[in-house]
Order: C-alpha cells, then structure tokens, then sequence
C-alpha cells in the first residue's frame, strides 16, 4: 500500500468532494512537525495557501478517529501567563506517518534566489524553496511531469537536478555522455545545496533528486516544490 493509498479516506465525503490535495495533506504534516507546541487553523491556511473553509475541513479529517494524525492541544500564549492558546498538534500515529515519508523527502527549506538564479528559467521577483527526494533518479523523465505539478500549485515551475555521486546535472542531459561542464550546475551551487544538507545532518547519494520550486511568494514555491516531488514517490 503506498502513502497515497492511506490518505484515500480523507477524500471521501457524502456530499462536496474535498478541495484540497495529497500535497496539502502531506505538507501540513510536515508544518504540524515544525511546530510541536501547536498551531492553529489560520496559520496553516496561510501557509498552505488554502481558503478558511478548506483548511477547517482538511483539519477536521485529520482529527477523525480513522485517521488520528493531530489532535487540539492547549498551551499558555506567553510564559506565566494563565491565558489559554487552542492549536493543533501530530500525534503519535500521525509522528509515524510523517516519519515515513520523511525516509523518502527529507528536507524542504527555503532557497536563497540569488545562488540559484543561474538555473532558473523565471529571472524576477520570485521565491525559491529546495526539496530533497532520495533515489528518484530513476523516475524522472525530461521533468515537464514535475514542472507541471509545481505549475499545478499556483508556482512558476521547477527546476530538477539529479545527482550523479559527483555532481547535480539536469534530467535531460544526465543520461547522456556529454562533456561534464554542459551537464553540471555551477561549483558554486553544488557546494551552498550540499551546505543546505549538512546543515540538516543530510548529505546527497548518487540518484537522489533536489527539485527547487518557484513561486510568486514563499508558500506558493513551497507547495511547488513539494507537489513537483510527490511525484517521483510511488502510487
């Protein structure tokens, strides 16, 4: 069974069909994971892009006995303060889930446009955020499949690498015996994404794929990225 499989009932519904997405679902995961402490139904529609009404049922789903991957927690808005803050945090079952595909992507941190614009083919006013997938190499194709589900998303693109041990190279040319130079991204961008990783105790083996989403704000490149990666896991 596959992690798309398990999500399935969250898309079932006796009326409206849910608006939301596996990368909404997924994400907001990984958003509950970053915020242990919890965080509320605002917070994640601003930062799923994703109006009130969708949020609050993508939510609800999630607390639904079936699936039980977060569940409301109460904690004190400032230190020694009685004052009550209602959130959201992961549960165990839902700390599993997340675990899981963690093994798959692991990392998904904002990008710094100004080190990645050489390999980007929008050149203005957007925002980048670089999402780790290992051993995809395999899966992707030209990879107009991942620039389409970042498109999908509301961003402007992405741009695929896959690494070859030594080097990232573009999915096109990486299976071709072209001169290194022509296939390869700069030493300079090579050296500030595997910066990016160490950073994160993380480090790139031959065949994985960085994808870095575009978009017209931090969360619409976020969403890009990590829809674009989605599609190298298994259905």
């Amino acid at each position: 069974m596959s992690i798309f499989d398990e999500l399935d009932e969250l898309f079932q519904s006796k009326t409206i069909k849910p608006t939301f997405e596996y990368v909404h679902i997924i994400l907001s995961l990984y958003i509950f994971g970053k915020h242990p402490r919890g965080i509320g139904r605002y917070r994640l529609g601003k930062e799923l892009n994703l109006g009130s009404g969708t949020v609050r049922s993508l939510m609800d789903k999630l607390k639904k006995d079936s699936i039980g991957f977060i569940e409301v927690t109460d904690s004190n808005s400032r230190e020694g303060s009685d004052q009550k803050k209602r959130g959201h945090i992961l549960t165990k079952k839902g700390l599993d889930f997340l675990t899981k595909i963690k093994k798959k992507i692991p990392f998904i941190e904002k990008g710094d446009y100004s080190i990645l614009k050489s390999i980007i083919i929008e050149s203005e006013n957007i925002f980048t955020f670089i999402c780790l997938v290992k051993a995809a190499g395999e899966k992707i194709g030209n990879g107009v499949e991942q620039r389409d589900a970042a498109i999908k998303m509301n961003g402007l693109g992405a741009t695929c690498l896959i690494y070859s041990g030594q080097y990232l190279a573009f999915p096109t040319q990486s299976r071709k015996n072209l001169d290194q130079n022509e296939i390869t991204v700069n030493e300079k961008i090579m050296k500030y994404i595997r910066m990016k990783l160490i950073n994160a105790n993380l480090e790139l083996q031959k065949g994985d794929v960085i994808i870095i989403g575009l978009g017209e704000n931090s969360y619409k490149a976020r969403l890009a990225a990590f829809n674009a990666a989605l599609t190298l896991l298994e259905r």
